[in-house]
């Protein structure tokens, strides 16, 4: 995969989890960068949930997008 390729996946990514999850910032994507456990992480502290709610809508998006992920 060249390049190219892989900045346009990972921004089509960034949009895709920034439309699920509004209050992750674009810091706060750059730091998971493509880190499933950084990502639960970061959904339950934004967005106010407990842990396993955060892995439930991550398992449930990775259903939905499994073309990107």
């Amino acid at each position: 995969m060249n390049e190219d390729i892989a900045k346009g996946n990972w921004k089509q990514f960034k949009g895709k989890v920034k439309e699920q999850w509004g209050k992750l910032t674009d810091d706060d994507l750059d730091v998971i960068a493509g880190k499933r456990d950084q990502l639960v992480g970061k959904i339950q502290e934004r967005q106010g949930v407990a842990r396993d709610e955060a892995e439930k809508q991550v398992k449930d998006w990775e259903t939905r997008n499994k073309y990107i992920w």
